[in-house]
């Protein structure tokens, strides 16, 4: 069961334009409650042989990740990135990290040197639109689900969401509000302060 679960997430698929190999990963499909070793073993059984010892770029979907739905939790993907063989870390060339939320980004500016290497920290790029991907990635090679490009198109009509000044359409916690309060009230209160 978890098996099948996991080869909706991690898949090895296609080529970026200077033929390295793409391990694409799709966080929303990450069920949050799943056992590390079952990971593991998924991962060397499966992916890390069809990686091979030739180097490879990492994209990660994060479009619709919730904490409590398909959020795994920081220790077990540390869990996970340390059980990755030294070879096979040596390859990894870049992580694309498309459609972090502002939370995302704030979290591993502040974390991410202390979680991972300093090493992976260096090779995570952020990717506000797959279009920008296509500068890398060619595009026949790899499926994006239907999900994120549907995200994708609002963002595209809603571009306040890419820095969190504006909530989406599943968005509905505090963490998403506007990060500032522009009501009247608020805004005597600033001025009292000047």
């Amino acid at each position: 069961m978890e098996e099948e679960l996991l080869v909706q997430v991690f898949k090895v698929q296609g080529r970026d334009k200077l033929g390295r190999k793409l391990l694409r990963i799709v966080g929303k499909l990450f069920p949050a409650k799943i056992g590390e070793q079952a990971v593991k073993r998924y991962l060397e059984g499966r992916i890390f042989p069809e990686l091979g010892s030739k180097p490879f770029c990492v994209v990660y979907f994060h479009t619709d990740v919730r904490r409590s739905e398909n959020f795994p939790g920081i220790s077990t993907i540390r869990f996970i990135y340390e059980a990755i063989p030294a070879a096979i870390r040596d390859n990894l060339e870049a992580v694309y990290f498309v459609h972090p939320g502002l939370r995302s980004r704030l979290f591993l500016a502040a974390f991410g040197r202390f979680l991972f290497s300093s090493e992976l920290y260096g090779k995570v790029r952020y990717v506000s639109r797959v279009e920008y991907l296509w500068k890398r990635m060619r595009r026949e090679e790899m499926e994006v689900p239907a999900f994120v490009q549907e995200h994708d198109v609002e963002l595209e009509d809603r571009p306040l969401m890419d820095y969190g000044l504006e909530r989406g359409r599943h968005c509905g916690s505090l963490y998403d509000a506007p990060a500032m309060d522009v009501s009247a009230r608020s805004m005597y209160s600033l001025r009292c302060i000047s």
